[in-house]
């Protein structure tokens, strides 16, 4: 018979896992950035910028103290690397050999993506290992001559399957342009490259979920992932746990089953209610738009790539966490030569809150995150619903920026 667990003690499991219950939960500067991704498995790059990319603002999120840098080195230190999660990543370099099987899939041309002429690949090969590290850029002037084989888009095509296929590894970046050496120039010779079983394949991503989110299903692991079997031995490592009591399959109130850690099942949470988390999009605690919905009744979804005239809420909304509960999500866009950050349109949808409890941290947050953002002023355009426009409008005059 199944266990049974109150919604309310998952939803600061989850959060206590994520990193969203304390202020610091992972440490401060360089070594903060590396024990949170070790933590959470990954972390999302994306490369739109309405605000501070994804993937600073994921760890600034948990890091209050963090900057690009920090990243930017750890990489240069070979301590974490770039390639694909569920979409492209940062991921701790102690588990490069889980993404072995993915890179090999497409080594050996058994996926319909990435195709690219082999004559290019071996002299975009040959140039790297010759002339040392190269950005795609690097070859936009190798010939002006239409056509010709080793003009830029198809030596940019070979990049991107060389180092999707493994043979080429990122090892530097300048803002989003990449730079490309070979993988035996980059991998650190201490790093295990044995291909995981699809069993070991299975187990880790069964953990990484486990560990960074608290909960898991079987959905979730497999989230945006193919391989022949892979929901079976996913079932298979849950089945495993279960059986050497590691973990419990629970009902939650209201929900479906989920597989629980079951250190989590008696923990008390020290949960900083006052904080207001200010979410991005691709923020690894809301990328699972079916568990945040199921948790937390919080039904989000990035809007940005719906046509203008569908969006609901706007381009680019940042979920707001206040406690243990979202209680909107707010349009936002970074002026950045103006230094002015903009709340094109704030979403108040959680109304059991009196404004009075949230807005102070909420204000708090937001110009933390405007300077983070490299502005140094706010205006805000919009609110929904408009009868909290006044109020909110009296705290951001009312209170200072802090740099």
């Amino acid at each position: 018979m199944e266990k049974k667990l109150a919604l309310e003690h998952l939803k600061l499991a989850t959060l206590d896992s994520q990193g969203l219950t304390q202020n610091t939960p992972f440490g401060t500067g360089k070594d903060a950035v590396l024990h949170a991704l070790e933590h959470l498995g990954y972390i999302q790059i994306d490369t739109l910028s309405m605000v501070e990319r994804a993937h600073h603002h994921t760890l600034w999120t948990r890091i209050p103290d963090f900057k690009a840098d920090y990243l930017h080195e750890l990489v240069e230190e070979r301590q974490v690397f770039e390639y694909w999660f569920h979409a492209a990543s940062y991921l701790p370099m102690k588990d490069f050999r889980y993404v072995l099987p993915q890179m090999l899939t497409i080594k050996r041309g058994e996926s319909r993506y990435y195709n690219a002429d082999p004559k290019v690949m071996e002299y975009v090969t040959d140039t790297i290992r010759n002339e040392g590290p190269k950005r795609a850029r690097d070859f936009e002037n190798e010939s002006h001559k239409a056509g010709t084989w080793w003009n830029w888009k198809p030596a940019k095509l070979a990049l991107e399957r060389l180092f999707m296929q493994g043979d080429l590894m990122i090892s530097g970046r300048s803002g989003m342009q990449k730079t490309y050496d070979l993988a035996e120039r980059v991998l650190p010779a201490s790093i295990n490259t044995t291909e995981p079983t699809p069993l070991e394949l299975a187990e880790y991503l069964v953990t990484t979920n486990l560990r960074a989110y608290g909960f898991t299903t079987v959905k979730q692991i497999t989230h945006l992932r193919s391989g022949n079997d892979l929901k079976k031995n996913v079932n298979e490592a849950l089945q495993n746990m279960l059986e050497e009591d590691r973990i419990s399959k629970i009902k939650v109130d209201g929900g479906n089953s989920v597989f629980v850690q079951n250190d989590l099942l008696e923990k008390s949470f020290d949960l900083t209610a006052s904080n207001v988390w200010l979410l991005s999009p691709f923020d690894n605690s809301i990328i699972h738009r079916d568990r945040i919905k199921q948790i937390f009744d919080f039904d989000f979804r990035l809007e940005c790539y719906t046509p203008k005239e569908k969006r609901q809420y706007g381009y680019f909304c940042l979920p707001i966490l206040f406690g243990d509960q979202f209680i909107g999500r707010v349009d936002c866009k970074a002026h950045r030569k103006e230094k002015k950050f903009e709340l094109i349109h704030l979403h108040i949808e959680n109304h059991s809150i009196a404004p009075d409890v949230w807005l102070t941290p909420f204000v708090e947050t937001v110009k933390r995150f405007a300077v983070f953002n490299g502005c140094e002023s706010l205006v805000l355009t919009k609110v929904s619903p408009s009868k909290l426009g006044a109020m909110v409008k009296k705290e951001l005059s009312r209170s200072k920026f802090k740099k």
